[in-house]
């Protein structure tokens, strides 16, 4: 009977929260042992909480420098976290179960799905084998790459170490980095920048769109509409991004040293970073008010589902706006690419902005409460919480342990979802016995 009540008690989505909270007591308690830090001390418990919701949460906001103040042991434990956070604990899992030759049920099927936000069970256990293989490759060859480049600057073994490390951080889209400056330094480094943002863009796009484009050989009329509409959405905010990024520095401090080509560049990748991945080659610090706003904006959008990113996605955000244009045109149904959104889609989509907006809202508000800064740095280390980004204006390692707990919390919602925390905390759904008329209300 016990088994039976938890199946019919426990959803997924509780379920899922259920293994992420049991991953981050184990990653807080890896970062408090003495080996974990490079003084032999081993961080406070608020710390190690911090770092190992970051990590699982793949955000990249750190309280503590990961190159100079964890150890080796520390720093891998950090990489294994990322990876863990990245590709999900339930796929991670669910593969090793294959490899030991253990039967997925078909309970699990249904976990792996609400973790994947797959339509159906159908395939699930080939897809879970399909996404691992070709993350691990993904993330070998950039390991490869960042490696022979950064060759040059120290010794084989460390290059080596920083090569993968920052492979399966960019891949994962959690923006740590072991330089102390992200990847400011090597803003002049034109075979860095594009493998990490290969890496990145890969990461960002989703497991599904991935597996699409294979699987059609990128032939444009036999993509789903859901690849459409994540490619044509990742485009438009890369190059809308870059643009405007472009504008608003152009002349500015943070492109003082650069050539035009490489403030080019430099635009192409900190605006496509900025929805997610958290890696920069310019100082954020120095970016003009309009480009700190212009990520406000991107780190909320974030990326696209069922990838190694957070933000309210980007298929949210095109739902919405495609609903916005059929109104402005007076149409009943949302079309796109010959195809019909479902009106519950466009109503799903509007309930994530609207959660997303009062989670960043709420925790902007208790961290002004807490600690006495700027409002908008306030906003925008929120947000960058939220949409699992990493960005900071230098404020992360000064906050309060109530305003860290917090940003804990942003982390754990804006990877998991606004949707599936609501319905893990939610009841259980109840028929309505009534219904009441319908009467019209004055809106706008």
């Amino acid at each position: 009977m016990g088994p039976a009540w938890r199946a019919r008690r426990i959803t997924p989505p509780q379920l899922l929260a259920v293994v992420f909270l049991i991953g981050l007591s184990l990653g807080t308690t890896l970062f408090m042992l003495p080996q974990s830090s490079a003084d032999g001390v081993g961080l406070p418990f608020i710390d190690a909480l911090f770092m190992a919701t970051s990590a699982l949460c793949v955000t990249g906001l750190v309280v503590v420098d990961p190159g100079s103040d964890l150890s080796r042991f520390g720093q891998v434990v950090l990489a294994g976290l990322i990876q863990i956070g990245g590709i999900g604990f339930m796929v991670i899992a669910s593969f090793m179960a294959i490899l030991l030759g253990k039967r997925i049920t078909i309970r699990e099927r249904i976990i792996l799905k609400e973790a994947l936000n797959h339509h159906s069970v159908d395939g699930i256990v080939p897809l879970v084998v399909t996404i691992i293989v070709s993350s691990l490759a993904v993330q070998f060859v950039g390991g490869v790459l960042l490696s022979l480049f950064f060759a040059g600057d120290m010794a084989s073994d460390e290059a080596l170490f920083r090569g993968f490390f920052h492979a399966i951080s960019a891949y994962n889209n959690a923006g740590f980095d072991l330089f102390g400056n992200s990847l400011i330094g090597y803003r002049h480094h034109l075979g860095v920048q594009l493998t990490v943002l290969t890496l990145l863009i890969t990461g960002g796009l989703g497991f599904f769109v991935l597996l699409n484009l294979i699987q059609e050989r990128g032939v444009w009329r036999k993509l789903s509409l859901h690849s459409k509409l994540v490619l044509t959405t990742t485009l438009a905010l890369i190059v809308v991004g870059s643009v405007l990024m472009f504008v608003g520095e152009y002349g500015g401090p943070a492109y003082a040293e650069l050539t035009p080509f490489e403030q080019v560049m430099a635009s192409v990748f900190n605006s496509s970073a900025t929805r997610s991945a958290g890696m920069n080659t310019v100082p954020l610090p120095q970016l003009g008010q309009a480009t700190q706003a212009l990520f406000v904006v991107l780190m909320f959008i974030g990326s696209s589902p069922s990838s190694t990113g957070g933000g309210i996605k980007t298929i949210t955000v095109a739902t919405s706006y495609l609903m916005l244009v059929a109104l402005f045109r007076g149409e009943r149904e949302i079309q796109v690419y010959r195809r019909t959104i479902a009106k519950d889609l466009v109503v799903r989509a509007f309930v994530v902005i609207v959660l997303a907006a009062t989670v960043v809202f709420v925790a902007t508000f208790l961290l002004a409460l807490f600690d006495r800064h700027d409002v908008f740095v306030l906003l925008f280390e929120v947000v960058s919480a939220f949409g699992t980004v990493g960005f900071s204006l230098g404020i992360t390692a000064q906050l309060s342990t109530a305003s860290k707990a917090i940003l804990i919390l942003v982390m754990s919602i804006g990877r998991l979802g606004p949707l599936t925390v609501f319905y893990a905390l939610s009841q259980r759904r109840r028929p309505q016995p009534l219904h009441y008329p319908e009467e019209n209300l004055m809106i706008g």
